[in-house]
């Protein structure tokens, strides 16, 4: 594994700290915020396409 410093200020830190659960290592919090933000852009792109916003093309196509 690679140890990397990331800036952060006391109050974020204070605030991943109350995300964090009991025995979760701070990479393990930083992954579940990836894969929840993931899935929100997915969820919000999807919303766009029901709408008929966003640039789409048919798979027959790829």
């Amino acid at each position: 594994m690679m140890n990397k410093r990331i800036p952060v200020s006391e109050e974020r830190w204070k605030e991943l700290g109350k995300l964090k659960e009991a025995g979760q290592t701070y990479d393990e919090l930083m992954k579940e915020l990836i894969q929840a933000r993931n899935r929100l852009d997915l969820a919000r792109r999807m919303d766009a396409a029901d709408r008929g916003e966003g640039e789409w093309f048919s798979l027959d196509e790829v």
